[in-house]
C-alpha cells in the first residue's frame, strides 16, 4: 500500500496559486508543488452555471500530512469553499515515494 497523495486546488490568479504552493512546500505539508495554467473552468455556483479562469495547483503529500495539509490551504486560500481533494498514488517508483515521505516529515 502506498502512503502517497496528489492534492488538487485551483485558485484565481497565478500568484494566488503560487502563494498556496509556496507555502505548503515552505512549511513541508507538501513534498512539491506545480502551478498549471490559466485554465478555462465550468462549474455550478450558487445554483448558476459559472465559467471563469483558474490556476491549478498540484501538490505531493503524504496521507499522514493531509489533515494538515488541507487545514493550511483552506486557511490560506482566498475562497471560502475551495475545490480541494486527494487522490493515492497507487504506484510509484520506491526512491521517488522514499523521498516524498521524507520531505513531508514532521521535524
Amino acid at each position: 500500500m502506498q502512503n502517497g497523495l496528489l492534492v488538487v486546488t485551483a485558485a484565481a490568479t497565478q500568484d494566488d496559486a503560487a502563494g498556496l504552493a509556496r507555502s505548503a512546500v515552505r512549511a513541508r505539508l507538501a513534498a512539491s508543488a506545480q502551478v498549471h495554467g490559466p485554465v478555462r473552468s465550468f462549474f455550478w455556483h450558487l445554483g448558476e452555471l459559472g465559467e471563469g479562469e483558474e490556476w491549478v495547483v498540484l501538490l505531493r503529500t503524504t496521507v499522514d500530512r493531509y489533515d494538515e495539509l488541507e487545514f493550511h490551504l483552506l486557511g490560506e486560500h482566498p475562497w471560502d469553499n475551495p475545490e480541494m481533494f486527494a487522490v493515492a498514488l497507487e504506484r510509484g517508483s520506491a526512491a521517488y515515494l522514499d523521498w516524498l515521505t521524507r520531505s513531508t516529515a514532521q521535524s
